[in-house]
């Protein structure tokens, strides 16, 4: 282990290395040789100082700066030392570059099946069967019409355009978390400042700015911004829990242990450091670099660069040997060692390497899903591919008898493709396209709404997860309560207020003892400053203890400023600053007749041990027995200490002006004999919404357990005015000692069945170390006690916090308490620290989950409709009833626009009143299953009723058995918009997934949906009208008009129509010879103009022949404007059969007037064409 610590040395200052080489000469020391340094701890770090540098003073000559004055800060020199010891800034992870992010999305199972099927589509659109001679070959109904061939393709391109889409959607939304997450990390940083001496004069600069030889000056509430050795320090005390996790807080000074850490705090005293490390190469960058600040591969390639510049680097690598060589002393205190010894290192070096976390729960049961689905569609595909084939092939050589032909080989390939063509699309009817862009949609509209409830997600399925969580571990301070230490309650003048009092009715001189006490024995850092915003509370700067009590003089309508302006620090005789022995601080204050006086506030059992006499309710001061004493600890103290507060005492000593002057060193004479002032109660209030949130966490299925570094007693008490510990349920309490000696064996290894003893009662964990917190996040993940596996949710703030927000399900960090490093290990930030945000994202991630429910339980009814359909048609009808191209309508338009409606429903607080689904519940109810099926026969039933019956319900003409890929029939258009609307109708009732029976119920909450279901709606209707019926529509670019043209050359346009128009099929062809036919008997009978033909003489007359041709149509009414006689438009919408006529069986079936455009008889039309065996009509028929 002390290994890798030594040889992170190496891994950072990589890339400084080269820059090495050129400026050792310029500073005494190297980077390398500094870093090497700072490995060490206390002792060691010491007699490495002495051996080499002689002192600190030594190591700032070698840094050129001074301890007093600090550097110059000119610009060059500053520069320079960036160039040669780097900057203060750990650079963050390289983001993603856009089309790794592409990349990324292209993985998913569902895309993956559907770019399979469009290829597959796209490839055989583009196959051209070659020509060959019908007639010998059989004559299964195939007729290729060239127009449909042409937009075969448009399917599997429109497929394709659906997989760019949702790969496109994800990878921007991916980019654009990850732009938010660093704007929001820049403008922290940017905020960040600390006070360094340069040029002799104490400046705050941006901790960025810090260079190595800076004297920075540290305080109490510090957090070090850049590593450093200690030059001058009083009382200086660090919590390197953030490095260690250790909580003893280590004393600093120039005889024991005189280096600082980036990434701790400062918990008592002050000093000045020389800074010798930054950015990088600083302990945190350090932590940053292994916590892999650029995962698997940046290692790697940093491995590969370290070998190549290992022969560059000798002086690192003796530095390297040297700092070996001291490991044994050092191996105990390297940094951020778990506290699990050597493997500790490692687990974490394993854990980088793996991917941050198994899938997501619904990540899981979509893609398991997508594969089912998949196999259905194959399967289905697969048996209507054999059983076409099996038609074709039976129908063909046995029912027909035809042997088989090598020259019909082509074309009976060509059938083979054509039936695959049908498979494939029945596949592609089956697999669910618009799923994966429903998940991507929901999820993006989420986060987005999530960023105003104070929710930044940095992985988006960390919104989804949140959903099932089953257990929130939660911080106290800051989370749960205010982080705002506040005096609640107080005794004064022998009065115990619950509320702060009126300063009317506190003695003037007791209040006068009070303001002056608090305002100078309170450090002058510590200070109450306005708001940032309006509206928001007073910001606390410094101790929080100390706040609270400056707070109670704001309360108390008095300014503790106005005491210290006329008590500057320097006036100040001599200070006893805080520290965990003392428990308490005092100040003496020399008066101008030579007096003293001391003002002294600490823990109450300490200082009240110390009081002789108490200021009574009138002000003077009276005796203070040892009895009384037990007294106020009885009826004050403890009561206090039961509602979790923290009980402080104010007390104050006067030494008259004609005594000797004290021995002021020993301070157990002077700090005793005091009198009382009063004792004040202080807490960290509960955030008013939190009980509430709690509650409905708690009605959610979720279980809130508290884990806290405070003493049990407040956490207790906290815990039950939060409501997570309710009077006389059967719960633990447990200290982190406690909980380590309970799940721990003989031999200190923690075993799982212990844990699981434990954890299912534990509510609150109090004075718990990071370690504990792992432990028990991990203990709860591992468990197998409870059915359903828990999905665990952790908050954490600290430094320490990183390694249980990595482990859990979902991490939070607090957005403005939290350390960089907490934020890196997190998946939701919380940017205002509030429990309450959590609530909210455990409501959106159950609504993403029930938008995913909706949609499928929509998508699955139209699949498993669609595909039915497809499959019996295809079987029956040899046709697909629904064409591709509508089909593509229903899949891709429709499946789009649905997953948009559905997926932006905005979440009700109704969803925090179920339990979590848990990891194994399948993600399609029984509910919805009944629901998929239930709607899925009501829409087959009617589908097939009119597909099969549907002629004789409207009377028109049957759209089945028309040959292959004729043109739409009225029939087949009704069927086409039933399945439509009904499915229009279904998304409504998809709305609900639990058995709600009012679908429409906050319908108008979602404009989306509104608009897209009446939108479609629209769409649909326009695009099945019929386009000659839409007048408006002006033609463009038409020449004559049909009046103009002198009637014989009609025909003949007829003629060269035909050879412009290649898309016509060999049957219409064969209609205009029929014409032609037609052309020259009408010729004939215009010669004879017998009586009989009288009416041909009237263009208008309906008998005419030439009319017959201008009016297709052959409607009754006279005002039908001349529709052009082979319109592409009409050939597609009116073509049902012809059904009066009977023509003569034909060779080729294409060559019926079924293929034609153009039909010749409608019932309704009966008196107008009842031809006589004389009537031109009759001959008509007969030629053709």
């Amino acid at each position: 282990m002390g290994d890798m610590a030594n040889n992170s040395v190496a891994y950072g200052g990589v890339k400084n290395s080269l820059k090495e080489a050129n400026h050792d000469g310029d500073f005494g020391i190297t980077l390398a040789e500094l870093r090497a340094l700072m490995e060490l701890r206390s002792t060691d770090a010491l007699r490495k100082i002495q051996e080499s540098y002689g002192d600190v003073s030594g190591i700032c000559a070698r840094l050129k700066t001074s301890p007093n004055e600090g550097l110059s800060g000119n610009p060059a020199d500053i520069e320079r030392r960036e160039a040669v010891f780097g900057k203060n800034f750990i650079p963050p992870k390289k983001p993603k570059t856009f089309l790794q992010l592409v990349w990324e999305a292209l993985q998913d199972v569902t895309l993956i099946i559907l770019e399979i099927a469009a290829i597959v589509s796209l490839g055989l659109s583009f196959y051209q069967p070659p020509e060959g001679d019908n007639a010998l070959c059989g004559d299964v109904s195939v007729g290729e019409e060239e127009g449909e061939g042409e937009t075969g393709w448009i399917e599997g391109a429109a497929i394709l355009l659906s997989v760019v889409c949702v790969v496109l959607v994800t990878a921007f939304n991916d980019w654009s978390k990850e732009k938010q997450f660093r704007g929001l990390q820049s403008r922290i940083e940017q905020e960040q400042k600390f006070t360094v001496i340069r040029g002799g004069q104490v400046i705050q600069i941006p901790v960025a700015d810090i260079t190595v030889g800076d004297i920075a000056q540290v305080k109490y509430g510090d957090l070090l911004p850049a590593d450093g050795i200690l030059i001058q320090g009083n009382d200086l005390k660090i919590d390197e829990s953030s490095l260690t996790g250790e909580s003893d807080h280590v004393k600093k000074s120039l005889d024991k242990d005189p280096l600082l850490l980036s990434g701790t705090h400062v918990m008592e005293g002050s000093g000045r450091m020389v800074v010798t490390a930054v950015g990088i190469n600083s302990q945190t960058g350090i932590i940053f670099t292994l916590l892999g600040a650029g995962g698997e591969e940046e290692e790697k390639k940093d491995e590969k660069k370290k070998e190549k510049k290992n022969k560059k680097q000798d002086g690192a690598i003796e530095n390297r040997n040297k700092a070996k060589a001291q490991d044994g002393a050092a191996m105990e205190m390297q940094p951020l060692k778990s506290e699990e010894g050597g493997d500790g290192d490692e687990k974490d070096k394993k854990k980088a390497n793996l991917p941050k976390k198994e899938k997501s729960v619904l990540q899981g049961k979509l893609t398991k899903l997508a594969v089912q689905i998949g196999k259905a569609g194959l399967l289905m595909s697969a048996i209507t591919v054999i059983i076409l084939v099996l038609y074709f092939v039976i129908d063909t050589f046995w029912v027909q008898k035809r042997p088989w032909l090598a020259e019909c080989t082509p074309i009976y390939i060509q059938y083979f493709v054509k039936f695959f063509i049908i498979g494939v699309t029945v596949l592609v009817v089956a697999v669910p396209e618009g799923l994966p862009l429903a998940v991507t949609i929901s999820l993006a509209y989420s986060v987005k709404k999530m960023m105003k409830d104070n929710n930044l997600v940095r992985h988006l399925d960390a919104c989804e997860t949140m959903g099932n969580a089953t257990a929130i571990c939660s911080d106290k301070t800051g989370t749960l309560t205010m982080n705002r230490m506040t005096v609640v309650q107080a005794y004064i003048n022998e009065k115990h207020y619950k509320k702060i009092p009126d300063p009317e009715a506190i003695p003037p001189n007791i209040l006068s003892y009070l303001v002056t006490g608090i305002s100078v024995n309170c450090a002058y850092t510590s200070k109450i400053l306005p708001p940032e915003k309006e509206g928001g509370l007073p910001r606390h700067v410094g101790n929080k203890t100390e706040c609270a009590l400056l707070g109670l003089l704001l309360d108390l309508k008095r300014d503790y400023q106005d005491v210290r302006n006329e008590i500057p620090e320097e006036a100040l005789y001599k200070v006893y600053t805080f520290n965990s022995v003392r428990k308490s601080m005092s100040t003496v204050l020399k008066n101008s007749d030579g007096s003293y006086r001391i003002f002294s506030k600490g823990a109450s059992e300490i200082i009240l041990k110390k009081c002789f006499k108490i200021l009574s309710a009138n002000g003077e001061a009276k005796v203070f027995r040892p009895r009384d004493r037990d007294d106020i600890v009885k009826t004050v103290i403890e009561p206090m200490a039961s509602e979790g507060l923290r009980t402080i005492c104010l007390a104050f000593r006067d030494f008259p002006a004609g005594e000797p002057e004290p021995e002021w060193d020993n301070e157990n004479d002077i700090v005793t004999g005091l009198t009382c002032i009063a004792v004040v109660g202080i807490e960290d209030p509960v955030r008013p919404e939190v009980p509430d949130a709690i509650k409905k966490c708690q009605r959610a299925g979720i279980t809130v357990r508290m884990v806290t570094g405070d003493n049990i007693n407040t956490a207790r008490a906290i815990a039950t005015k939060c409501g997570i510990l309710h009077p006389g349920e059967d719960f633990l309490c447990l200290e982190g000692k406690d909980f380590n000696r309970r799940i721990r064996n003989e031999k200190g290894e923690i075993e799982q069945e212990r844990i699981d003893k434990i954890w299912p009662k534990l509510r609150v964990l109090a004075r718990s170390s990071p370690t504990d917190k792992h432990t028990l996040v991990k203990g709860i993940i591992d468990s197998t006690v409870s059915e359903q596996r828990q999905v665990v949710a952790v908050t954490g703030d600290g430094t320490n916090d990183g390694p249980a927000l990595k482990k859990a399900d979902v991490g939070f960090a607090m957005g403005i308490a939290g350390t960089d490093v907490a934020k890196e290990a997190s998946d939701i930030i919380l940017t205002d620290d509030n429990f309450t945000s959590i609530v909210k994202a455990v409501m959106w991630g159950r609504n993403v989950y029930d938008s995913i429910s909706k949609f499928l339980q929509f998508q699955l009814t139209v699949n498993v409709v669609a595909v039915i359909v497809a499959f019996t048609g295809a079987c029956i009808t040899q046709d697909s009833p629904l064409k591709a191209v509508q089909m593509l309508w229903v899949n891709l338009i429709m499946d789009t626009l649905a997953s948009l409606a559905l997926a932006t429903e905005p979440p009700t607080e109704s969803l925090l009143l179920r339990k979590p689904y848990g990891r194994n519940k399948p993600l399609i109810s029984r509910t919805m299953m009944k629901n998929i099926l239930g709607h899925a026969f009501y829409q087959l039933v009617v589908v097939f009723t009119l597909l099969f019956a549907g002629e004789k319900f409207f009377d028109i003409d049957s759209g089945r058995n028309a040959p292959l890929h004729a043109p739409p029939s009225e029939h087949y258009t009704i069927v086409f918009n039933t399945f439509v609307l009904m499915q229009l109708f279904n998304e409504i009732n998809a709305r609900k997934i639990h058995g709600e029976r009012n679908v429409f119920e906050g319908i108008f909450n979602n404009a989306i949906f509104c608009t897209i279901v009446l939108g479609t709606f629209v769409v649909q209707l326009i695009s099945t009208i019929p386009t000659s019926r839409l007048k408006f529509l002006k033609e463009a670019g038409h020449g004559t008009q049909k009046e103009e043209i002198p009637e014989e050359e009609l025909a003949e346009d007829v003629e060269e129509i035909d050879h412009a128009e290649r898309e016509l099929r060999r049957g219409q062809i064969l209609w205009f010879r029929g014409l032609n036919r037609i052309q020259t008997q009408i010729r004939v009978v215009n010669a004879f103009r017998s009586s009989l033909y009288e009416g041909l003489e009237k263009p208008e007359s309906r008998s005419s022949i030439h009319n017959f041709m201008t009016h297709p149509e052959f409607r009754i009414e006279d005002s039908e404007p001349h529709i052009p006689l082979i319109d592409d438009t009409d050939a597609e919408d009116d073509a049902p059969t012809k059904r009066n006529s009977s023509p003569p069986p034909s060779p080729n079936k294409n060559n019926n007037a079924v293929d034609s455009g153009i039909y010749l008889t409608i019932e309704t039309n009966k008196s107008a064409t009842s031809s006589s065996p004389g009537s031109p009509l009759h001959s008509l028929e007969t030629s053709l």
